[in-house]
């Protein structure tokens, strides 16, 4: 009797590194907190696809959109720190709580709440017009603004989003005033700027890629430090004399308190991913060059940028949706 209690003993206290031993042993859901279209999608799709190979489980795409990105955050942040709940978001994950700091309301999520696993990519921004609008520079776009001030009007993907922080940096910068139209993500502010609501967005290098080629957008300047190698022609803020510089980035991450064996399992998937071949050639098509970045250097990077894009909330100010 004593030794069947000592092996159900023995069994019940193996049971848990068993477990662990055996992630992922089933399926595991990426939320992407904007709708389809945008940078997030663009890039969790193809990610998810790939670390399938990798991890010989499902990796399925969840879009939860709502709020700049705040709603699907926030789900994460809360989900259970077990590895089959993980996060692909932008560069958006950092402003949000700054914005509710603002505002002096209850954050959605605190950053603490979430654990990095790697960094996928990061591009600048691209401004651009819709094809009717009479202007084929910077310096055009900005006389033709200053003429009608308050007038001209740009789409985001929500206040304080990817998208709204960049046009907000060149907005203060040329001292402009312009009408902004808030969506709740990337691929509905493309639509907008589409669909002639709106006349200009600042958009990803991949979420742009097949509307440039197709001639329904303009390119006019982009934010990066340098020329974009998927768009050589177009010219930086910083060339024509504006000190201004944005990155709308991808990067994975896990809820606090996710086991460490676990992560060491979805950091190793994720490298092996940028190292993919077929993910490389993938991300290349959209015009989005892989930056890989592992959890410690990638963790380094997001807090510089979080104090950086909070500092430019408070230069931004207060924006209230309208809508």
């Amino acid at each position: 009797m004593k030794r069947c209690l000592f092996a159900a003993l023995l069994a019940l206290a193996a049971a848990p590194a068993l477990a662990q031993d055996a992630y992922p042993s089933r399926a595991i859901t990426m939320i992407v907190p904007f709708p389809p279209g945008g940078v997030a999608d663009i890039t969790g799709r193809p990610t998810a696809a790939a670390m399938e190979k990798i991890l010989k489980q499902p990796v399925v795409i969840a879009n939860r959109p709502g709020a700049g990105g705040a709603v699907g955050n926030a789900a994460v942040a809360n989900a259970k720190p077990d590895g089959y709940t993980i996060l692909m978001a932008l560069s958006s994950i950092t402003v949000i709580p700054a914005a509710d700091a603002l505002f002096d309301r209850k954050p959605a999520y605190s950053l603490d709440q979430f654990m990095p696993i790697a960094l996928i990519s990061a591009d600048p921004t691209i401004l651009v017009v819709h094809p009717s609008l009479p202007v084929k520079s910077l310096k055009e776009l900005v006389a033709l603004a200053r003429s009608k001030p308050g007038q001209m009007s740009y789409s985001s993907s929500g206040i304080y989003g990817a998208l709204h922080m960049p046009m907000e940096m060149f907005l203060h910068a040329a001292k402009l005033k312009m009408r902004h139209v808030p969506t709740n993500g990337g691929g509905p502010a493309i639509t907008a700027l589409l669909g002639g609501h709106v006349e200009m967005t600042a958009g990803g290098p991949a979420a742009i890629s097949g509307h440039v080629k197709t001639g329904k957008m303009r390119t006019i300047v982009s934010w990066g430090a340098k020329r974009h190698e998927a768009y050589p022609d177009v010219p930086t803020f910083k060339e024509l004399g504006y000190d201004i510089e944005y990155y709308i980035w991808a990067g994975m991450f896990a809820p606090r308190g996710t086991p460490e064996p676990v992560m060491k399992v979805l950091r190793d998937a994720a490298r092996k991913t940028a190292e993919d071949p077929d993910f490389k050639k993938t991300m290349a098509n959209v015009n989005s060059p892989i930056r890989y970045m592992d959890a410690p250097e990638f963790g380094k990077y997001w807090e510089a940028d979080g104090k950086r894009l909070a500092a430019l909330v408070r230069v931004v100010g207060k924006v209230e949706d309208k809508k």
